[in-house]
């Protein structure tokens, strides 16, 4: 087994193969003058199972590009089996039509990684569960809860798992039932993207602590709105875990300044500077999680087993 980084996410790659007591593949991904990618990997990978660690995270297009052609470089250097492991899957939203004579984006990347070289993939928490049927090769995803539950059960107690939206239910549900907590539900109508109303509070916050639990957090208006919502509604305090912390533009001086006690994020994107200065936004890493199921694909093993 080898494990190769790209540019996007070298922290997490490292974390991970300290996990697995291994060293990183020796390879250069470097940009020509004209920003073309060009990757040399200097280790024989023939016959090898290699696993390609990168999030398609901001710059989304050039690290979606470093993929691509890292994934080529493996398939002609002969490895026996290249496994892309995407903790940030790009696109993601992009998984329908949202509109006439829109992109399904999400499925034409899965084109892209397939075609490129890719025999699996792992990712985590994917925004949308049928965009694993866009591949036509494996896809492991893995969830992102039992790192939050252990974290939220060390942190906090009396608390009340909240889902954002009704979209996020069963993702909210299956906290809440690991932790033994009550769920509420926001009803929320988004007028345009990236802008959201809060309409209802579907259960009593009165006097708990709330957590609100999602898949992404890109412009952190609806967490922002959501925990405003809660504490007019009497909630003790408002918290969020989100597993990807996107936090584009204004994102971050809007957390800052929100009602939101504290926002959780995970490593699968590496936080800017403007995170590691927010008092109230704290990152947990996600390599533990990600090594051992590189570990147990490796040897075969279930994966699925990680989360009973």
């Amino acid at each position: 087994m080898k494990i190769l980084a790209c540019n996007s996410n070298r922290p997490l790659a490292e974390a991970i193969a300290e996990y697995l007591t291994m060293s990183l593949t020796k390879a250069s991904i470097r940009r020509f003058s004209d920003m073309e990618v060009f990757v040399e990997i200097s280790e024989n990978v023939r016959g090898e199972d290699v696993f390609v660690i990168q999030s398609t995270c901001y710059p989304a297009n050039d690290n979606l590009m470093e993929l691509l052609v890292t994934l080529d470089a493996l398939r002609r250097g002969s490895a026996r089996r290249i496994t892309a492991v995407i903790p940030y899957f790009g696109y993601a939203r992009q998984d329908r039509k949202s509109g006439p004579r829109t992109p399904i984006s999400a499925k034409l990347v899965a084109n892209l990684i397939t075609t490129a070289g890719a025999d699996r993939v792992v990712t985590l928490d994917l925004h949308s569960g049928q965009i694993q049927g866009f591949f036509d090769i494996p896809v492991d995803n893995l969830y992102g809860a039992p790192v939050f539950t252990n974290d939220i059960r060390a942190r906090y107690d009396n608390v009340m798992i909240i889902s954002p939206d009704v979209g996020g239910v069963v993702r909210a549900r299956a906290i809440a039932s690991r932790i033994e907590a009550d769920l509420a539900i926001i009803d929320k109508r988004r007028e345009r993207a990236g802008v959201s109303e809060v309409m209802n509070i579907i259960g009593d916050v009165k006097g708990r602590r709330c957590i609100l639990v999602d898949d992404i957090v890109d412009s952190a208006g609806t967490l922002c709105n959501a925990a405003e919502a809660l504490r007019k509604a009497g909630a003790v305090s408002v918290s969020a875990y989100v597993t990807h912390g996107v936090l584009s533009g204004g994102a971050v001086a809007r957390v800052t300044s929100s009602p939101l006690e504290e926002l959780v994020i995970t490593d699968s994107i590496p936080a800017t500077e403007a995170v590691k200065m927010a008092h109230n936004i704290r990152q947990i890493t996600i390599a533990p999680l990600m090594a051992e199921s590189i570990q147990r694909i490796s040897e075969e093993r279930s994966v699925s087993s990680l989360f009973d």
